[in-house]
């Protein structure tokens, strides 16, 4: 004779081993994950509209910021006591560089003449400048006057 199997379970009263799942727990667990897809389906759909929405151009400020990082690099070396022409002259060659990308990055204002004029001056500085580098910190600070004049007269006029 056989005996029938053991009933009794080791893992306690509280296991549902054998009982199959209801059909809400299973209707719930489709609904929770439905409404977590949602979710990250409706924020994904509202990034991609906003980005849409609000996406420009960023050449110009990219530009703007580069120009004020060269310079920044320039008063910094200045106050460092750090004038020699091989601290500036990269700066210097970065800020001419980037004087060459101011009416393409400047579209709207690449047919106005104020605009053409105050580019050539800031470019005539950094090309005065390049000709005959500062070698001393006295140069340099001639230097980066002249060329900080040439920036707030264009900021004055374009600005506001």
């Amino acid at each position: 004779m056989s005996t029938p199997p053991d009933t009794t379970s080791h893992a306690g009263p509280a296991s549902h081993a054998g009982k199959p799942h209801s059909a809400a727990v299973r209707y719930l667990f489709v609904f929770g994950l439905g409404l977590v897809l949602g979710v990250v389906a409706v924020v994904m759909l509202l990034r991609a509209l906003e980005a849409r929405k609000t996406w420009q151009d960023h050449y110009p400020k990219a530009t703007m910021h580069l120009l004020s990082a060269h310079s920044a690099q320039l008063r910094d070396a200045l106050q460092a006591n750090r004038c020699a022409a091989t601290d500036v002259l990269p700066h210097l060659q970065a800020l001419r560089v980037l004087g060459n990308d101011l009416e393409p990055a400047f579209a709207d204002l690449r047919d106005d003449t104020r605009f053409a004029t105050h580019a050539g001056k800031f470019r005539g500085a950094i090309d005065s400048a390049l000709a005959s580098p500062p070698l001393n910190c006295a140069g340099l600070k001639t230097t980066t006057e002249a060329i900080g004049a040439d920036c707030k007269a264009c900021h004055r006029d374009f600005r506001g």
